[in-house]
């Protein structure tokens, strides 16, 4: 009898886990990943329509392959997916891995030694055990969901691993192809484990950016989010690890980095850093966001900024919040070094997923900006900084 209830009691164990590893995920996706919008949508003019068409569209930061589900297929969650960028016309996406994210998570203050959310994430999602345990392995999973993607379906996506790669794509969509082409990183740099050996593990797993942290302190020094404080920066293994992403052509994002982690990257010689996902200080005083003199030093270095999408970096939740952020921008650091980075699948709200991206194109009409402006935002500008760095 007790034999009997035993393997009863087993058996419902594994009932009830293969019914949270199957809808789980997807109840924490569409919680965390809300599109905010209208249900019927915001309007497009058949003006602000033709002008996106035509347009090469570029976005720096999405944490798509996060959530265990085929990129292939258009999901009725979260914010992309293959086919829906092929249907908002977007060119190149950056999706980035995420690995660790304390709980609690805040803008202010977050401890390394947290309990952390990916964890009970990746064991829910049934992602492969040794990523259950390793920070490098998380980083490495996700990537190989996407390798598996590419050779399932090479016409409709491709990996960035070189300015050549980014050449070949855009030539053949302008010969009529839909290919989207996915550059590969990672949100902060502790998948590297303090090991510089790492980084080139990543690197050749198709990793060519990489956020230095995100929400806490790491191994290469001081988050925007840490404990650290404003005065932490950038230590000698965080030189190390720039030293080698400049000797790669890998690209060097700020995003989450402290005041002095990023005055520290920016006295590098050779740095040519991004922040990919943020707002403007001066016009959404948000602690998410960077003083101005900072992000000013960034663009003068040739770096570009990618604004984000989401109302805690805009102050707002309309399409037309974002094309004031936009504008705030390019009043900061010219038109020249603003471009996307809507930080979709982030754990944030956005008023359109990127099927609609038309909206924004119809919000940067309606602020005033012209044809060309905004083709350099939703791009251009992107593909310039690639072109000449990778």
């Amino acid at each position: 009898m007790i034999r009997r209830i035993f393997f009863a009691l087993l058996g419902l164990v594994a009932i009830l886990a293969a019914v949270v590893a199957y809808f789980g995920p997807g109840y924490v996706e569409r919680k965390l990943n809300p599109v905010t919008g209208p249900a019927e949508g915001w309007p497009v003019s058949p003006q602000a329509q033709a002008l996106h068409d035509s347009l090469v569209i570029g976005d720096w930061h999405a944490d798509t392959l996060l959530w265990d589900r085929n990129i292939l297929r258009r999901a009725d969650r979260g914010h992309t997916d293959i086919p829906r960028l092929a249907e908002g016309n977007v060119a190149v996406q950056v999706y980035t891995t995420v690995t660790k994210s304390p709980r609690g998570q805040n803008y202010s203050h977050n401890s390394a030694e947290a309990p952390d959310n990916i964890t009970p994430l990746f064991i829910g999602q049934l992602r492969p055990v040794p990523s259950w345990f390793s920070l490098k392995e998380r980083a490495l999973t996700q990537a190989a969901a996407l390798s598996r993607a590419v050779e399932e379906d090479p016409q409709a996506v491709t990996m960035i691993r070189s300015a050549q790669d980014l050449q070949d794509l855009l030539e053949a969509r302008r010969n009529g192809a839909h290919t989207v082409g996915i550059l590969l990183g990672t949100e902060g740099a502790h998948p590297l484990e303090g090991n510089l050996d790492n980084l080139r593990v990543l690197y050749g797993a198709g990793f060519r950016l990489i956020g230095l942290t995100h929400f806490f302190d790491n191994e290469l020094g001081g988050s925007l989010h840490g404990e650290g404080g404003e005065g932490s920066g950038l230590n000698e293994f965080g030189e190390q690890v720039v030293r080698e992403m400049l000797d790669r052509r890998m690209i060097i994002d700020l995003a989450h980095a402290s005041p002095q982690m990023v005055q520290d990257v920016l006295d590098m010689p050779g740095t040519r850093p991004i922040l990919s996902h943020t707002g403007i200080h001066s016009q959404c005083p948000s602690p998410r966001n960077l003083p101005d003199d900072l992000v000013k030093a960034i663009a003068a270095k040739g770096g570009v900024i990618g604004i984000g999408y989401w109302a805690d970096v805009v102050c707002g939740d309309k399409p037309a919040d974002i094309a004031q952020a936009i504008r705030a921008a390019i009043a900061l650091v010219g038109e020249d070094h603003v471009s996307l980075g809507s930080d979709y699948d982030g754990s944030v709200d956005a008023p359109f997923d990127v099927s609609n991206l038309a909206v924004l194109t119809q919000a940067l009409m309606d602020a005033g900006l012209s044809d060309d402006q905004i083709a350099k935002v939703m791009g251009g500008n992107m593909m310039r900084y690639l072109a000449e760095t990778l």
